[in-house]
């Protein structure tokens, strides 16, 4: 897909970009992101570029009616799904290895204050 249609797709759906999904580069910030690039023989970028966040990207494949648009929106989702399960896994296996160090905690704290007794009573 051309950069002008993706630009026009996104401009056609701009309600659906909100500031913390997409946002449009500085000046400063293409200066910058150029100077890293070879130039193309034409003069390189003439117009600011758009930066997606994860959620823009899910969302512009979703606005995008290309095939490779789909099959990044399946993955995006894909991915999503994958992340969920591995928090709620690591939630689980954080909950297994605090529930022992409080209890454990616990003890010690009971120790401490017998032996802070023992020492204040001598």
């Amino acid at each position: 897909m051309e950069t002008r249609a993706l630009k026009q797709a996104v401009r056609r759906n701009i309600e659906r970009f909100p500031t913390d999904f997409m946002f449009e580069l500085m000046e400063e910030e293409m200066k910058n992101l150029t100077s890293h690039f070879v130039t193309s023989s034409w003069g390189g970028t003439r117009h600011q570029s758009f930066a997606f966040t994860e959620q823009g990207v899910a969302m512009l494949s979703s606005v995008l009616k290309s095939k490779i648009a789909i099959h990044v929106n399946i993955s995006i989702m894909r991915a999503f799904v994958m992340m969920r399960q591995w928090a709620l896994n690591h939630q689980e296996l954080s909950e297994k290895l605090t529930a022992p160090a409080q209890q454990y905690g616990q003890k010690f704290k009971d120790i401490e204050q017998v032996l802070n007794y023992l020492i204040r009573k001598d």
